[in-house]
């Protein structure tokens, strides 16, 4: 995905024709925080259980947990004035259906001892809501 600019088809069109899906979005920021979100409700949690994503999801009360991380990282978008892109909700529910044999790459990675991505995946989430929790709080006090 592309941003829209004077060369931006012609590159869509010679990525395309060299075989790399692409596309010319006004709103790429929205795209990159719709996989994020993605990536956020499933790598943990297929990682901690090392199941698979159908099975993931069939556990008790994990789509609950993922709807809520789903939730959290949407509001920590919208307080960084992101318009994600797409209907997450919808994307997240349908990815254990389209793909349920499907382990996560933070999954894969454990399974091989290597160190997770969580950090940068959940741990970004955090860090950005920490910060902008912390910046409305001075926000405030300076109106004291």
């Amino acid at each position: 995905m592309i941003e829209p600019a004077s060369a931006s088809e012609a590159v869509a069109q010679a990525l395309i024709a060299a075989g790399v899906p692409t596309e010319v979005s006004s709103n790429v920021r929205g795209a990159l925080w719709a996989k994020l979100i993605l990536n956020c409700a499933y790598n943990a949690v297929s990682a901690i259980t090392q199941l698979p994503y159908g099975k993931t999801v069939a556990g008790e009360g994990i789509k609950d947990v993922m709807r809520d991380v789903v939730a959290e990282c949407l509001a920590v978008a919208q307080a960084e004035g992101v318009q994600v892109a797409g209907d997450v909700h919808a994307a997240v529910a349908k990815l254990a259906d389209s793909m349920p044999s499907q382990y996560s790459s933070t999954a894969q990675d454990l399974a091989r001892g290597k160190r997770s991505e969580i950090d940068y995946l959940n741990g970004l989430i955090v860090r950005r809501g920490e910060a902008l929790l912390l910046l409305r709080h001075r926000l405030v006090c300076q109106d004291f």
